[in-house]
């Protein structure tokens, strides 16, 4: 439980004075005769038929191409593990309030009630004509892998798994001035990871698209090392299997460049962390209790490059710096896929931003006097508006090159500054509204 709040605030905050976090709101004049004739019958057959001769007229006349929608079916909700589709819904549309506030992205929550894969991607792939993209949120692994790769095949929309390639972006771009802060490169990593599951696999992936070696790579999961002698490995897992068992954690700590959890507390030793190599880089992410403290990692190796997924704490990886900026770059260049190519760019786009001054405005909201680019400062703060030109252009821009973008952006410049006039008409309207209930 957060000191931040008490049990009853949070319940209250969900139930008062509307239950849940979202809603639809009108998007057109709706006061007269004339404003239901053209929303409704008969003068909505006329954006009909436009889109029926063409069908790529639906993000002119309809709000599909900012529509996203978040699918979950609650088998690994957040910390709370298979808690159910209805009793996820209350993540999914928190989900939704990121993506409006972040990026003005719309959402529709979709809880799921199928544990079957299969019948999962059937029920999503028929929702297609609705969305112009699609989030897993919470599903668990490996059906994970399995539903985001069966839909990217079949579906000409991005369809993007939080859990997996959010994590591994935001990691990705620490990692990547972690690396220029050390003075060593990402190929000569050695990279121990605890937790195999949907978010440990798809950042050992993103990490090798980087650079490093896959060999180089020494995974745990809940029976120990990965390793070729095991009979109980799934195929994602089996892609990171070490050809011998080399030992347990203790013993491949020695001498690594970069620890990565995502299991859960108290894992790593002071030792453990004193047995890694100069400069160390610790990315502790089990929430709320890391794989090491703070204070123990920082004891161990001062020199050390402390991340982790609390606010409270240098270095936040978070993934609110990450998927509503992916998804507003990829929906405004009508994207058939978020590919590999837009993930590393967004990874590189905000790994520079970390290296720009920090405006006062982050400054005053962190009640910090400076911020500078440092063992501190790896990543740019989750508040920080600069994600949005920064990252957003930079994957739209990775979209077009890559040759996956419908609808392409010429000038990329005013594209940026568009995106920060959207954000601040979209806040124009959310913030007067959210000051309302709070009255």
């Amino acid at each position: 439980m957060s000191s931040l709040y008490t049990r009853e605030e949070a319940l209250a905050y969900h139930s008062d004075p509307r239950p849940g976090k979202i809603e639809t709101v009108l998007t057109k004049p709706f006061a007269t005769q004339k404003d239901l004739s053209m929303a409704y019958s008969p003068g909505v057959a006329e954006a009909c038929m436009e889109i029926h001769r063409d069908p790529a007229l639906a993000s002119r006349y309809t709000g599909r191409s900012n529509l996203v929608a978040v699918v979950s079916n609650g088998t690994a909700v957040l910390g709370l593990g298979n808690i159910g589709a209805v009793a996820g819904k209350p993540v999914m549309e928190g989900k939704g309030v990121l993506f409006k506030f972040f990026a003005d992205v719309d959402v529709y929550d979709l809880e799921i009630g199928l544990t079957d894969p299969d019948q999962l991607c059937d029920v999503v792939k028929a929702l297609e004509p609705t969305f112009g993209g699609i989030n897993l949120e919470d599903i668990k692994a490996p059906e994970c892998f399995y539903i985001e790769e069966k839909l990217k095949k079949e579906m000409g929309i991005p369809v993007f798994h939080d859990d997996q390639h959010g994590t591994a972006v935001i990691s990705g771009a620490a990692l990547l001035n972690a690396c220029e802060i050390s003075g060593r490169s990402p190929e000569s990593l050695k990279v121990v990871i605890v937790g195999a599951g949907a978010a440990g696999i798809a950042c050992a992936n993103f990490y090798c698209a980087l650079g490093v070696k896959r060999e180089n790579v020494f995974m745990f999961d809940s029976r120990g090392l990965i390793h070729a002698g095991r009979t109980d490995l799934n195929e994602y897992k089996a892609a990171f299997a070490q050809k011998e068992n080399v030992g347990d954690l203790a013993a491949c700590m020695k001498g690594a460049h970069l620890f990565l959890g995502l299991s859960k507390g108290n894992l790593v030793s002071k030792d453990m962390v004193r047995s890694m190599a100069d400069h160390p880089i610790i990315f502790a992410m089990a929430n709320p209790v890391p794989e090491i403290s703070y204070e123990d990692a920082k004891d161990a190796r001062p020199d050390c490059i402390m991340g982790t997924g609390r606010s409270d704490y240098p270095n936040q990886i978070n993934n609110v710096s990450g998927f509503p900026y992916i998804f507003r770059g990829a929906l405004d260049v009508e994207a058939t896929e978020i590919n590999d190519a837009m993930k590393v760019a967004a990874a590189r786009a905000l790994a520079e931003l970390a290296k720009e001054p920090v405006p006062a405005e982050i400054l005053q909201a962190y009640k910090v006097d400076a911020i500078s680019y440092g063992i501190d400062y790896v990543i740019p703060k989750p508040l920080d508006a600069r994600i949005l030109t920064t990252v957003t252009p930079a994957v739209a821009q990775a979209a077009m090159d890559s040759g996956v973008a419908r609808r392409p952006i010429g000038d990329m410049a005013a594209y940026a500054r568009s995106l920060e006039a959207r954000i601040n008409a979209s806040h124009d309207r959310i913030l007067p509204f959210i000051d309302s209930y709070q009255k």
